[in-house]
């Protein structure tokens, strides 16, 4: 995918997304939203996390070279987020 290019200035990083560049660059099929929608009950995640995992999948979609995030790239972003301590 490489760098995005915005209106003001190239994005250097996928964390340097904003959310209106989140819905651009990060959509998702189906399945892959089924799996977020799931995760996100579950884990009981916010929409900052949400974004970050958004973000961490599109950066783990970069790196195989997929120019769409599929959803083992989501699953992957997913695990690693932080287990919350009962």
């Amino acid at each position: 995918m490489g760098v995005i290019q915005t209106v003001d200035m190239p994005l250097l990083c996928n964390a340097d997304m904003s959310p209106a560049e989140v819905r651009e660059y990060c959509r998702l099929d189906d399945a892959g939203n089924s799996l977020l929608r799931a995760a996100m009950s579950q884990l009981g995640m916010s929409a900052r996390a949400f974004h970050r995992i958004l973000k961490l999948a599109r950066t783990i979609a970069d790196l195989e070279g997929a120019p769409e995030i599929k959803t083992h790239h989501l699953a992957e972003a997913i695990q690693y987020r932080p287990r919350r301590q009962a």
